[in-house]
This record gives structure tokens, C-alpha cells and sequence, in this order.
């Protein structure tokens, strides 16, 4: 028991990675990832629980959440950006396509 709790005092409150957290969150929220993504939704649920160990005083336990749904905030905008790019590179693909039947009918 003593070991459980040296273990849990020797790790710092995990403040900077909650903010991380939020930011990451918050982040995936502007770039328009839906609300119900399923890695939006971890991310929040693990932010939850990193902020439920915090209050406990489980800093280790704090701190892996957060990090884990940083991960998973980032996941969800890194999902929804390469989708954007890719709807973006089918319009500039369409485009190109038209301009070389205009350039051709021209000649």
C-alpha cells in the first residue's frame, strides 16, 4: 500500500497534458469533425476520465488518459483534413479534366 502510494506522489498533477488535451479537442471541434466521430467521442470519454483521476489524485492514471485522448482528438482531425483533401483533389482533378476536353476541342 505504502509502495502504491510513494508510486502515485512521485508523479506530478499532469496539468500541461489536460491542456493539451482540451486544446486538442477543441481543435477537432474547429476543423468540423462531427461531434458523434467515434474518435471525437473516446477522446472526450478518456478527457472525462483523465479529469476524474485527477480529482482523485491519481496523477499516473490523469496522465495517461490525457494523453491517450489527445491522441485520439488528433486522430479524428487528421480523418477529417485528409477527407477535405481529398474531396479538394477530386474538384482539381474534375477541373483539369474539363480544361484538357476544352484545349482539345479548341485544336
Amino acid at each position: 500500500m505504502l509502495a502504491m502510494i510513494g508510486g502515485c506522489a512521485s508523479d506530478p498533477a499532469p496539468y500541461a497534458q489536460l491542456k493539451l488535451s482540451e486544446q486538442a479537442v477543441a481543435q477537432a471541434h474547429a476543423v468540423g469533425v462531427p461531434v458523434q466521430a467515434p474518435e471525437l467521442l473516446m477522446a472526450q470519454e478518456k478527457l472525462d476520465e483523465a479529469r476524474a483521476a485527477m480529482d482523485r489524485g491519481h496523477y499516473r492514471e490523469a496522465r495517461l488518459q490525457a494523453e491517450q485522448a489527445e491522441l485520439d482528438a488528433r486522430l479524428a482531425e487528421a480523418r477529417v483534413l485528409n477527407e477535405k483533401s481529398q474531396l479538394q483533389l477530386l474538384e482539381l482533378n474534375g477541373r483539369i479534366a474539363r480544361l484538357r476536353e476544352q484545349l482539345g476541342a479548341v485544336q
